[in-house]
């Protein structure tokens, strides 16, 4: 008998954001596709104040688009010696007008590392956070948040992950998050748990997904 398959679209076109889900969702029976697979899509504005707010919203809006279930993500870096900046900010602290994404990580890191160039290296605390909302077309599904905490260097060390990877120094592990393996950083990110924690509750969200695109073929 073949399995069947639940199909959800994850609400982002960064490549690296999609690549780590996609392997969080690995051995599940569920194909998973990006906002890139769907052609003159209109870009839904992150207007919230909070990432569980724009995670909500992108979820909302992209899922009646495309009248599919929409698992969307919003998150960030918060740096307590700045208040909590960059915070919804974060991928584009440094403004806009890069060629791409890698650029723009690197102006973001640039502009984080000169905000907090004053601040002793004891009071560079930051953390890693991460909401996610699955939509059906119809109503918010679950919503969950992953934290993970760490510390800002004053240099980048490695070249895994993406953002402010970088930058994001890890005491227990004593490696920058971009230092450590795909599977490893997934194992302990903020993404992670979030996901974690809708995997609790993923076979019945699956079935109820599965259902829902029958009655649609029928």
């Amino acid at each position: 008998m073949a399995i069947r398959r639940a199909n959800i679209v994850v609400a982002t076109t960064n490549p690296g954001k999609l690549a780590e889900l996609r392997q969080l969702f690995e051995g599940q029976p569920v194909v998973v596709q990006g906002l890139s697979e769907f052609a003159d899509l209109p870009e839904a504005p992150e207007e919230g104040a909070t990432f569980a707010q724009n995670a909500r919203h992108k979820a909302r809006y992209y899922s009646r688009h495309l009248a599919r279930w929409v698992l969307a993500d919003d998150s960030g870096l918060e740096v307590e010696a700045l208040g909590g900046l960059p915070g919804v900010r974060s991928a584009r602290l440094a403004g806009e007008g890069c060629r791409d994404r890698a650029e723009q990580d690197r102006a973001n890191v640039r502009a984080l590392l000169e905000m907090l160039a004053e601040v002793p290296d004891d009071r560079r605390q930051g953390r890693f956070c991460c909401c996610l909302c699955l939509h059906s077309p119809e109503r918010v599904i679950l919503e969950v948040q992953g934290i993970w905490p760490g510390r800002i260097l004053r240099q980048a060390r490695g070249a895994n992950g993406f953002g402010y990877d970088p930058v994001f120094f890890l005491p227990d592990r004593g490696r920058t998050a971009a230092q450590l393996a795909p599977a490893e950083k997934n194992a302990i990110s903020h993404r992670g748990r979030a996901l974690r924690q809708l995997m609790q509750q993923w076979p019945t969200i699956q079935d109820q997904i599965i259902l829902q695109e029958g009655n649609h073929r029928s």
